[in-house]
Formats: C-alpha cells, sequence, structure tokens
C-alpha cells in the first residue's frame, strides 16, 4: 500500500516523472467539473468512489505513483481499467496529460440465473423490491432504466411500458406478464401516483445494494451460497436468453435490449448453448382457460397427445 509515500520513497519515480505541480483539486472540485461537461450522474458517482479510493491508497498528485499501485493491486483488468479511466478524468479535470496504461478486460459470457431462482427472489423480496424483480425478469431492463420510468410510461391495460434507453442503447416498447401489472395497478393505486411521478423515485445505486441485501439474506436462510452469484443485472440476461431460446430471432433480442448494434446481441447465442442440457418443468393443458395461464407464466407448447396439450418451461 502506498499511502501518501513520503519524497524520499518516491525519488526513483519522481525522477522519471515528476509530480504534478499544479495544486490537486479536490473530490469535489473533480464532481463538478465532470457535470459541467455533461457526464452522466452515475458516471459521477462512480468516479467520485474510485477516485476516494485512490486517495486513501496514493499520491493523486504523482501519475507514476497511482499507476505502479494499479499495476501491484490484486484485482480483475476490469477493475484495474475502471481506476485507471477514473483518474484520467481528474488529470483532464486539471488539464494534465499523462502516459495512460492499458488493461485488457478478458471476455466472460454473462450468467443466466434458472427461473426458479429468480422466482424465489421475488417471492422473498418486500412488494416494491418484488414489483422491481418481476419488472426486470418480464422486459430485461436496466436498473438504472426503472428509475426513470413514470406512471405515464405504463399503460395500465396492457401493460406495454415505454422505456427510455440508458447509455449505448436506444428507447423501446416492453410488455408485463399480468401477475406482473396486477402488482404494478396496486404500486400506482398505494402511492396514488400521478402521470409525471416516478414509479421507484430512487437511485439505482439503491435499488442493487437492497437486492444485495436480499440476496444474502435469502442464501443464508436456504444455506445456497449460488443465490450470492445473481446479479441484479443477470435478470436482464435471463430475458434476453429466454427469448431468444423461443424465437432464435436476433433482430427481435436486439429490439428487446434496445441494443444500437447487432455484435452485442450476438452474445446471447452462445448463452443458449449452455442451457440446452438444462432440465423443464412439464405441465398439461386440456382447456383454453388452462392453456392460457401456462403461456402467461412462460410455459412454451410442445405437442398434444390423447387430447392433452403438453408444455415445458426451463428449471
Amino acid at each position: 500500500r502506498c499511502l501518501h509515500p513520503s519524497p524520499q520513497s518516491l525519488s526513483g519515480t519522481a525522477a522519471s516523472s515528476p509530480a504534478i505541480t499544479t495544486a490537486s483539486p479536490t473530490i469535489i472540485n473533480v464532481m463538478l467539473w465532470m457535470k459541467k461537461e455533461a457526464y452522466a450522474e452515475t458516471t459521477i458517482r462512480a468516479t467520485t468512489k474510485r477516485l476516494r479510493y485512490l486517495q486513501r491508497n496514493c499520491n493523486l498528485q504523482n501519475p507514476e505513483n497511482v499507476k505502479t499501485y494499479i499495476a501491484n493491486k490484486q484485482c480483475s483488468n476490469a477493475y484495474k481499467e475502471s481506476l485507471i479511466e477514473a483518474y484520467d478524468i481528474y488529470m483532464r479535470s486539471i488539464g494534465q496529460t499523462w502516459n495512460k496504461p492499458f488493461y485488457k478486460r478478458y471476455d466472460k459470457l454473462p450468467k443466466i440465473p434458472q427461473e426458479e431462482k429468480i422466482n424465489m427472489l421475488i417471492s422473498n423480496a418486500s412488494p416494491r423490491m418484488a414489483l422491481i424483480l418481476s419488472m426486470s425478469r418480464d422486459m430485461g431492463t436496466r436498473p438504472i432504466e426503472l428509475t426513470w420510468l413514470t406512471a405515464a410510461d405504463i399503460n395500465l391495460q396492457n401493460g406495454i411500458v415505454n422505456i427510455t434507453g440508458a447509455k449505448h442503447t436506444i428507447g423501446r416498447n416492453g410488455k408485463l406478464r399480468n401477475t406482473t401489472l396486477e402488482m404494478l395497478k396496486q404500486h400506482v393505486l398505494k402511492r396514488h401516483l400521478n402521470a409525471n411521478d416516478k414509479l421507484f423515485p430512487t437511485k439505482s445505486s439503491s435499488i442493487s445494494e437492497c437486492y444485495r441485501k436480499l440476496r444474502n439474506t435469502l442464501a443464508e436462510k436456504l444455506q445456497d451460497p449460488t443465490f450470492k452469484s445473481i446479479r441484479l443485472y443477470d435478470f436482464r440476461h435471463f430475458k434476453a436468453s429466454m427469448e431468444y431460446h423461443k424465437t432464435k430471432d436476433l433482430l427481435h433480442i436486439k429490439a428487446l435490449l434496445g441494443h444500437k448494434d447487432l455484435r452485442t446481441t450476438l452474445r446471447y447465442t452462445q448463452l443458449i448453448e449452455a442451457l440446452e442440457s438444462d432440465e423443464y418443468h412439464c405441465k398439461t393443458a386440456t382447456n383454453i382457460k388452462e392453456a392460457t395461464q401456462l403461456i402467461e407464466n412462460g410455459f412454451e407448447y410442445v405437442t398434444e397427445i390423447d387430447g392433452t396439450k403438453l408444455f415445458r418451461k426451463r428449471k
């Protein structure tokens, strides 16, 4: 750890790359600069968190000291890259240049949680969190996109939702299951929401924090540590993967997720390969009402035997 090293300890480094002579800005000043430069609030918060971390462990006025600390830190290249990007913003905010290192991220396919576990998380959540998770499951939204929704964005008759796309995505429509739509109607009535009122007037980071508490509590309760590996963002991967499995239509998935580039959507074709050996829940229906209920709950029609329709859904 290099907690504000003395000039003597950095003499070798300072000789090759002298410390910044400009007065070091406070983190508050960096935040104000970012806001003036039209950075998103979420980016400002994340950058502030990482700069404070670096400030506790490094001398921000010495770029070589910061680079050495990050290089020696035991963490993923993705996290190192995020620290470098935060410090690069710091340097630009004071008009300084530096030799910015490059860390290559190792690409990993996202994980797909089982629907059974997603439903268990929903059933053990508070009414508000259960609604948030159900909407994420049904539409594949990012958490921040849910915080932007207003009552006017929802058609409470058919469950169509007008989604404002977050960074790197475009606006689109989503469709809620009937059970989720009923939960949403109760939410709107209970809180007396007007058309322009936000459904969830909070930050996406707060939603994520509440979700992690729920997930970890359930993992301890059921003595199942696999729940701790399910991220809130995995609900989006789940929706995309299930839809691709049903339709095999990449353009449909691209529109569903709001991707601007089809190459991003192509990742989900690889995800489905991991699902081919998964087990199924099987149900039967002998009339239209039973078949309708199964379809609304995510079951897909397989075949008909002796007048009985067979449906299946991945576990």
